[in-house]
């Protein structure tokens, strides 16, 4: 797929590109090979390639899901304005 240089003009308007024109032949060929690349790579045969979450066979380190601060509701709810039934009453702001 070869682009000319209105395709490029009209790629960088709508990617919000401003581009001087002595540089729209160089994105047009650069686009040219990219595009060229992206067909040749749609052609390779993947039917017996399993899907991977990440190129590194690594794990993640995970820790334990422990709390780090203590439950501080009572507390927070003696100083707010309006409580009910241990819920936090908030002005109706839609109708």
């Amino acid at each position: 797929m070869s682009l000319d240089n209105t395709e490029v003009k009209r790629i960088a308007h709508l990617a919000r590109l401003a581009i001087d024109e002595e540089d729209i032949p160089n994105y047009a060929h650069n686009l040219t090979n990219i595009l060229d690349m992206v067909e040749q790579m749609g052609t390779v045969n993947t039917d017996n390639v399993t899907p991977m979450a990440h190129p590194l066979d690594t794990l993640q380190r995970l820790r334990d899901d422990e709390p780090s601060e203590s439950n501080k509701r009572d507390h927070f709810q003696k100083i707010s304005p309006a409580v009910e039934n241990g819920l936090f009453l908030v002005p109706k702001v839609i109708e």
